[in-house]
């Protein structure tokens, strides 16, 4: 799992979800036909989120982009343009649904989540590439029921972690030490 992976899942952590990372779902070679990919390998979902309390299961795709020009609404819009590649389980209807409907099949034989729980696909992005492109991506996903953690999700949560207790954990620390207000600087005068 790499580290923007390892920082969403912390937040989500934070707000009362168990996390597992690079889930790999085991599609049936009916399930591989149906979806146009007969040779594929396990597809694998880059976090998955529950929280018992609401049945909820989030699948998370994690995009940090922070050093490009980062998420633009046109992997989303439709049109089949480059950008969409990237983003296959939230363009292509039959893939999300064979691969949702595996993951859930395969977490609640395995006892992961109680039977029917509420799936969510949800996109993390560290970097949006523009004000225009975070409010159409945020109106797509709004209309088809997704969510998205853009980096003003990020700075809330770890604004928050900035300042909570003390926790030995990386996410927490760094939040901590650049984001607290007045930390503890003494001036000493001449």
């Amino acid at each position: 799992m790499d580290s923007f992976e390892k920082l969403v899942g912390y937040l989500l952590e934070k707000d009362g979800y168990w996390i597992r990372s690079s889930v790999k779902i085991e599609l049936t070679p009916e399930e591989k036909k149906k979806i146009g990919r007969p040779t594929s390998p396990r597809w694998e979902i880059d976090l998955v989120a529950y929280k018992a309390k609401s049945n909820e299961l989030l699948v998370v795709e994690c995009k940090s982009f922070l050093d490009s020009s980062g998420v633009r609404a046109s992997g989303f819009n439709g049109k089949g343009t480059s950008d969409e590649k990237r983003y296959k389980l939230f363009n292509d209807p039959v893939l999300r649904k064979t691969v949702l409907g595996r993951l859930v099949k395969q977490f609640v034989a395995s006892g992961s989540c109680s039977p029917s729980p509420f799936v969510k696909l949800c996109l993390a992005a560290g970097k949006v590439s523009s004000e225009s492109d975070r409010d159409n991506i945020k109106k797509r996903f709004e209309c088809e029921g997704w969510e998205f953690f853009d980096n003003s999700w990020l700075r809330e949560r770890l604004s928050a972690v900035s300042k909570s207790g003390y926790e030995n954990d990386v996410a927490s620390v760094v939040a901590k030490i650049l984001l607290r207000e007045n930390q503890g600087i003494v001036k000493i005068s001449s």
